[in-house]
């Protein structure tokens, strides 16, 4: 299995890269979430998903690992295929099609060509569990690295008379958007948003 590639990127269209890798040209096959991380990049570093079938080898490639465990996921449901996958990550956010799944937001996921009614309920069955611990996952990961800004962000506003589950979400929400935040900044996203 392939784990990543690393080198001169020789070609980018919004569907592929083309990267040099010791004199051998590798191409990969992106998302536009990916190809917007690219652009203007000569020195790269993509993830790989490889595919083997029958008449190719296919490498997919991603700029964060996030995008690649949501792309596995998604290929892990019957219905959808690689190349139907890389369609939802081309159309939607990683982001998106997460808050779709947990929301069961059916219609997001059948504005994605190709994506018809039961495959996209399928999706939210099959990965709403899923897609869930992947969140907790991150976040417990971000909050152990940031735990006393969170906690004293989180105590503030709640000596302020703000609900305790109120701004666990919103903190989360703003912990994963920015780690590097400070108290004082956290408070006042907080404060815009409850």
């Amino acid at each position: 299995m392939y784990e990543y590639i690393s080198g001169t990127l020789n070609g980018l269209t919004p569907a592929q890269a083309v990267i040099d890798c010791q004199g051998i040209g590798y191409l990969v096959k992106i998302s536009l979430h990916t190809y917007s991380q690219l652009e203007g990049q000569k020195q790269v570093k993509l993830l790989l998903h490889h595919v083997v079938r029958e008449d190719a080898q296919l490498f997919y490639g991603f700029y964060e690992e996030s995008e690649r465990q949501l792309f596995r996921l998604l290929i892990s449901v019957n219905g959808v295929g690689s190349n139907t996958a890389q369609m939802m990550l081309s159309s939607l956010s990683p982001n998106e099609i997460e808050e779709a799944i947990l929301g069961g937001a059916v219609g997001v996921l059948q504005g994605v060509k190709g994506i018809g009614l039961k495959t996209a309920q399928r999706v939210i069955v099959d990965l709403k569990d899923k897609v869930g611990k992947t969140k907790d996952d991150s976040f417990k990961l971000m909050f152990e690295q940031d735990q006393q800004v969170y906690q004293e962000s989180e105590s503030a506003l709640i000596s302020l008379g703000f609900n305790k589950k109120q701004v666990e979400k919103v903190l989360k929400a703003i912990i994963k958007i920015n780690p590097e935040i400070t108290v004082e900044d956290m408070i006042k996203a907080a404060l815009r948003q409850l």
